[in-house]
């Protein structure tokens, strides 16, 4: 009885399996780099850019959507983050009695100012109680534009979001879908480069 010997590839057949193996490679290389060029501003890039002054930035765990508490305008009428969709929002919550807010709202004016004309937002909203406490506030916004002056009267704001604030100063930042992107506790400085790097990745998620 004859002996059938191992069967051996044939040369032609394992050209062309490198071959294949080679275009999977290069179509693997080429679909990740569509990605990127398609998802610029993905929370993974975000993150990156917690340094220098965005040291202290935060990213949601989940997507949340901004609540749907109601702040006060200059002239009294009310208003909901919502309905700036459509707008990179840079939610800011402050107090007059809170020294570090006081020192960073220039910055956030600084940083209105370079995003005047463009879909971005700075909105500064005092919890101070009282009339005259919201008096300060509202000259004290005054000695800062292009910041408008906004006051949540019964300090709501901070405790409706999720996760509730946890002191004074709050910066949320939300994305034009009224999505939170990031947050940072505490004072910054928001005309940093730092800062508008962070505003641009957001601004270009479009």
């Amino acid at each position: 009885m004859s002996e059938h010997p191992t069967a051996k590839p044939k040369p032609a057949l394992l050209k062309w399996g490198l071959w294949g193996a080679a275009l999977f490679g290069v179509a693997a290389v080429v679909y990740i780099i569509v990605q990127a060029s398609t998802n610029p501003a993905g929370s993974g890039d975000l993150k990156a850019l917690a340094k220098g002054e965005m040291a202290k930035l935060v990213l949601p765990a989940e997507p949340t959507p901004a609540p749907v508490t109601s702040f006060l305008d200059a002239k009294g009428e009310r208003l909901r983050i919502a309905d700036l969709k459509g707008k990179v929002v840079v939610l800011n919550l402050w107090a007059t009695w809170c020294p570090p807010c006081q020192m960073e709202m220039p910055t956030l004016a600084k940083l209105a100012a370079h995003y005047e004309g463009k879909p971005v937002e700075v909105v500064a909203v005092s919890i101070d109680k009282g009339d005259e406490d919201a008096a300060k506030a509202r000259a004290f916004i005054e000695k800062n534009a292009p910041l408008k002056f906004y006051l949540d009267p019964n300090a709501k704001l901070p405790f409706d979001l999720k996760p509730p604030a946890v002191g004074m100063p709050t910066t949320v930042i939300y994305g034009r879908d009224g999505v939170e992107r990031a947050r940072l506790s505490g004072d910054a400085d928001w005309s940093s480069e730092d800062a508008r790097k962070v505003i641009d990745k957001v601004l270009a998620e479009g």
